[in-house]
């Protein structure tokens, strides 16, 4: 039986938010559109614009309204800036870009940062070999220092989640932190099986703020293995490809 995947980052989180739980983890996400766009700026100050489908960090657009600056709204697409005196402009500059894709609005969480430039982190979870949903990894993943995305293909840097949260927290509030993650991982591949049972893996990004609190920014159901073996523990990359064989992700184990 295939491995079932999810395009729609609107799909899965509307998911997502049936759970009361899981719900508290989830910044304000709602459809893009004029109003959406114009209200949640005005509360936030700052909004990611993303493609409802899509991967990699392609596409994903950050909005800010600044209030002190002669043209206070501007928006960032991978490296490049523009400025807006006022909203229609950036309004009508964001459909230009977007060329009729569906998109999303997600409130803005600024996120740590390591050696000045932004970081989150990369909750792994798989099926095991008995059929159980077990948190088989935790990375964190190190922006590039002029883009707006962590992703590996987009310039980012996998790193240990210590060598990210050690100016942060001390030891034993990593170890914590890396516990609850893999609770908070466990249940929501649990609550998207129950809505898409034939899923297999899931990959759930998550923000730390400044008051170090966890967000659920995203949540892949095809993520990158490979970032893990990145990793200084090679064990750690063995198990997650030994299970991704096991559920048929990948027909034989790689040497």
């Amino acid at each position: 039986m295939a491995i079932q995947r999810i395009q729609s980052k609107w799909a899965k989180t509307a998911v997502l938010l049936r759970s009361e739980h899981i719900r508290r983890y989830i910044p304000l996400t709602l459809r893009f559109n004029r109003n959406t766009l114009k209200t949640m700026l005005e509360h936030y100050g700052m909004v990611y614009v993303k493609p409802d489908s899509g991967s990699f960090g392609l596409g994903v657009i950050r909005v800010d309204k600044l209030s002190t600056e002669i043209k206070p709204y501007k928006f960032q697409v991978s490296e490049r800036i523009r400025r807006y005196s006022t909203f229609d402009g950036l309004y009508k500059a964001l459909l230009s870009t977007q060329k009729g894709r569906a998109y999303i609005v997600q409130r803005g969480i600024a996120l740590l940062q390591h050696e000045n430039r932004r970081f989150d982190l990369r909750v792994m979870v798989q099926h095991n070999e008995i059929g159980e949903w077990e948190t088989t990894g935790i990375i964190g993943r190190l922006g590039h220092p002029a883009k707006i995305v962590t992703n590996y293909h987009s310039g980012g840097t996998p790193l240990p989640i210590a060598t990210l949260l050690s100016t942060h927290m001390s030891e034993a509030e990593q170890t914590e932190l890396s516990n609850r993650l893999s609770q908070l991982g466990l249940d929501t591949a649990k609550t998207l099986q129950a809505r898409y049972p034939r899923i297999k893996e899931i990959g759930v990004d998550v923000a730390i703020d400044y008051e170090l609190r966890p967000w659920i920014l995203e949540v892949n159901t095809r993520p990158d293995p490979f970032i893990f073996r990145k990793l200084g523990d090679p064990s750690v990359f063995n198990r997650i490809y030994r299970y991704c064989v096991g559920y048929g992700r990948y027909r034989r184990k790689i040497r």
